[in-house]
């Protein structure tokens, strides 16, 4: 396989988290334009390639080795000071929907494990991602 650029990667673990409970939706196909459009690791990435990237992500996920052939080109890819980063995106993905299935915490689980993002590290992350999506009651 070819190596991808660490932008390419990011999206990759976007499409894993999105693809993980088999329903991409919406809501998560539109965050991860958004991520793309705004966050600076993607300052020289044309994100007219997400759609391209993400099939091909999708066609290697069709493979028995599917897996593990996106982790392999993702580690290839995004230096160990940026594993934070991918698993921040791939959060972001996750929580869109106001809820995380089984599937997507198993799978930020493997990622954590797989790409050494420390256990405090990874709980920042995901305390920022739940405070950001917090909305206030009607009632005040």
């Amino acid at each position: 396989m070819t190596t991808i650029t660490p932008q390419t990667a990011l999206v990759y673990a976007m499409v894993l988290i999105s693809a993980s409970d088999r329903q991409m939706t919406d809501n998560e196909l539109k965050r991860m334009g958004d991520l793309v459009r705004t966050l600076p690791a993607f300052h020289d990435y044309d994100e007219n390639r997400m759609v391209n990237d993400a099939r091909t992500c999708a066609d290697i996920l069709d493979d028995d080795d599917g897996l593990d052939a996106a982790f392999g080109l993702i580690a290839e890819a995004v230096p160990d000071s940026h594993m934070d980063l991918l698993y921040a995106v791939a959060c972001d993905i996750a929580a869109v929907d106001g809820h995380l299935s089984q599937e997507e915490l198993r799978l930020l689980e493997i990622m954590r494990h797989r790409f050494n993002v420390e256990r405090l590290t990874a709980a920042a992350i995901e305390r920022g991602i739940a405070a950001r999506r917090k909305t206030f009651p009607h009632d005040i």
